[in-house]
This record gives structure tokens, C-alpha cells and sequence, in this order.
């Protein structure tokens, strides 16, 4: 009888998440906020899928928002979610 051996080649050691590995690199496009629109809603940070958008400063009046490009990939789905158009996508710069 023959005894299998463990695969071990290629194959994620455990599943993760954004949060635990940095996507940001490989983007074409990054999210600016422009912070003079910007109304403080939150809804660039609810909407996007990796937690780029986060809330960065409290001044009182409102929340500012602004992107962590370790994890921005570059999607677009917060600037088309703002509903003020603070956020733009720019090509990113090698």
C-alpha cells in the first residue's frame, strides 16, 4: 500500500481577505476625494468592497473621508456611489 502524501504546492495556506493582504498595487486608477464636495455620508466607505474609504478626521460639522491605497483597487464603485461627485478616479502613476 502506498501512503499519500500532502499536497503542499500551490495552494493557500488559509483564505483571507483584503484586510489581510495589501491590493492596492496592481490598480490602474485611484480614488481622490475632494474634501470641498464632500458632505460626509459615508457612503464611498459603506459601499466599497475592501474598506478603502475611512473616516479620517471630525471636525464638528461633518465627517472627512479619506482612501487607504494599500487596499484601494482602483474600482470605481465609490466615486460612482457618491452622490455629491467629491470622489475622482485618477490614473495611477508608476
Amino acid at each position: 500500500m502506498v501512503a499519500k502524501e500532502k499536497l503542499t504546492i500551490g495552494l493557500v495556506a488559509k483564505p483571507g481577505g483584503t484586510l489581510n493582504y495589501h491590493t492596492g498595487g496592481w490598480r490602474t486608477f485611484r480614488a481622490v476625494i475632494n474634501h470641498e464636495k464632500c458632505i460626509g455620508c459615508k457612503r464611498c466607505a459603506d459601499s466599497c468592497p475592501d474598506g478603502a474609504p475611512y473616516e479620517c478626521a471630525h471636525d464638528g460639522k461633518k465627517k472627512k473621508f479619506c482612501v487607504d491605497y494599500d487596499y484601494c483597487k482602483g474600482c470605481g464603485i465609490c466615486a460612482f456611489e457618491c452622490p455629491v461627485d467629491a470622489i475622482d478616479m485618477v490614473k495611477e502613476e508608476k
